[in-house]
């Protein structure tokens, strides 16, 4: 199945009227949200929300080379490849769980951690598993 995936689009606001009006940087690195992640990570309380877009940015910037502690492998996935973006260094309560498809970093869902609400943090992961299995490279 196909699966038309949104662009990661952060939710900060654009700058104000006087300021200067700058191109936004190029990223290296594609990131994509499945579309019942990016409805996900829209229910998210906003301060929350923009530690996920910082987050995300940071994923744009570095990729796969995002260290410890803003990315780490999902426990409970072995041998799997997918992967879980820690906004604020792991502080803040959600997670985005993510693969690398080709070359765009796919985020198939968005909940809560591990340490804060366990079954949702699997229920998380086995979304994703399932979302990002129908996305084609």
């Amino acid at each position: 199945m196909d699966i038309a995936l949104a662009a990661s689009v952060s939710k900060r606001k654009k700058r104000s009227e006087g300021a200067r009006s700058q191109a936004p940087p190029v990223s290296p690195w594609e990131v994509r949200y499945h579309p019942q992640a990016r409805a996900e990570a829209d229910a998210v309380p906003d301060r929350d929300s923009k530690a996920i877009d910082n987050a995300v940015d940071k994923l744009a910037s570095l990729g796969p080379m995002l260290p410890f502690p803003h990315s780490s492998k999902v426990m409970g996935d072995p041998g799997g490849s997918l992967r879980e973006l820690r906004p604020r260094a792991g502080r803040c309560p959600w997670r985005c769980i993510y693969e690398r498809i080709g070359d765009v970093f796919v985020i198939g869902a968005v909940g809560p951690e591990a340490q804060k609400d366990k079954a949702g943090f699997e229920r998380t992961v086995s979304a994703a598993k399932d979302r990002l299995a129908e996305v084609e490279p």
